[in-house]
């Protein structure tokens, strides 16, 4: 007989008892349903307020993919730090594959981030990241990282 596992959802303060990343480095706004085993989604609100948009581009403002592709990041830690087995732990990035942008982010799009963990060990894992606006793909990739011991300020 199958468990059913608790979903749970976190606000910006949540999120930052979990992952390290503060503002305006912090691209998570809240997380809307985890598991924190194979699971969670998370929404980040663009505004044009954000520091980037000052130079990327300035009469035509459109969030940088590498940004994007952090948020997945950050929505992938997320999984691995909520989860009481990975406690004390962080991801670090090893590789990031089969990245597409499909559509710009400009300022008023709130992009939900959906991630799927492909496959997850004590040390290291892999997931599936879905970046939308609305109904819209707006970026895809595939994320692999280590699940190490956070560095030591010596």
């Amino acid at each position: 007989m199958d468990k059913k596992v608790k979903e749970v959802s976190y606000d910006v303060n949540q999120v930052m008892e979990i992952i390290p990343h503060r503002p305006p480095f912090l691209l998570i706004d809240k997380v809307i349903k985890t598991d924190c085993k194979t699971y969670v989604e998370a929404v980040k609100s663009v505004t044009v307020n954000e520091p980037f948009f000052k130079g990327h581009f300035p009469d035509s403002p459109i969030m940088p993919g590498v940004l994007i592709v952090e948020a997945t990041a950050q929505a992938a830690a997320i999984l691995v730090m909520g989860n009481p087995e990975c406690k004390g732990k962080i991801p670090f990035f090893m590789s990031i594959d089969k990245v597409k942008f499909r559509k710009p982010v400009v300022p008023g799009d709130q992009i939900h981030i959906r991630i799927d963990a492909i496959r997850m060990r004590e040390t290291s894992g892999k997931a599936k990241a879905v970046v939308k606006v609305g109904n819209t793909i707006v970026t895809e990739a595939i994320l692999a990282f280590v699940i190490a011991d956070p560095p030591k300020n010596d």
